[in-house]
């Protein structure tokens, strides 16, 4: 596929589709990101779907464990989604932990590959501030003994390097997280 395929023709406007990929700690604040952004491009008229990991988890990925294995197909087969869905000009929204370093890379290449924008963004929020949050109480199952294998905790998470954008989402609002990553879709033309 050429760049000139990732964008779609809506209403006589044509619409680049991209991949925005949320990556961080379990309570880091992806999906809560992740759904007020898409909530504003909606209100704005963009073509937004958010692949909310738990429910690929579900749907997609159901049958998968928490091996590297298993966390590497998972990634790649939101990832493939993701690209299907950016190269018809939709704005895949992916608030997906995705803990190793080559899994992303691995997307990374693929959408560049098929010529389709790819944004990884890091959401991160500090371990203690996501145990306190503990939104799905996993850290304190893993705390109780009740689970092992919890990202970032006792299983590794490999910080991004160089994302395109990093949040610190305990200092600021979700607005605001959101608010910085619309300013940079639009700044590189995808909103």
């Amino acid at each position: 596929m050429t760049t000139e395929a990732t964008a779609a023709t809506t209403g006589g406007n044509q619409v680049t589709g991209a991949t925005v990929w949320l990556t961080g700690l379990p309570s880091a604040g992806k999906t809560t990101i992740a759904h007020e952004l898409a909530d504003r491009l909606r209100d704005a008229g963009r073509r937004v779907e958010v692949l909310d990991g738990d429910e690929i988890r579900t749907f997609l990925s159901a049958g998968l464990g928490f091996s590297r294995e298993d966390r590497h197909t998972n990634v790649q087969r939101i990832g493939f989604v993701a690209e299907l869905l950016a190269s018809n000009g939709v704005l895949a929204l992916v608030p997906v932990i995705a803990p190793y370093a080559d899994s992303r890379d691995a997307v990374r290449k693929r959408h560049q590959s098929e010529g389709t924008a790819y944004i990884e963004v890091h959401v991160a929020t500090p371990v203690d501030v996501c145990s306190v949050r503990d939104v799905k109480g996993l850290y304190a199952q893993q705390a109780a003994g009740e689970i092992s294998g919890l990202t970032g905790v006792d299983d590794p998470y490999e910080e991004p390097e160089s994302p395109d954008l990093r949040i610190e989402s305990q200092h600021q609002t979700v607005h605001e997280s959101a608010a910085a990553l619309h300013a940079l879709l639009i700044e590189r033309g995808l909103s």
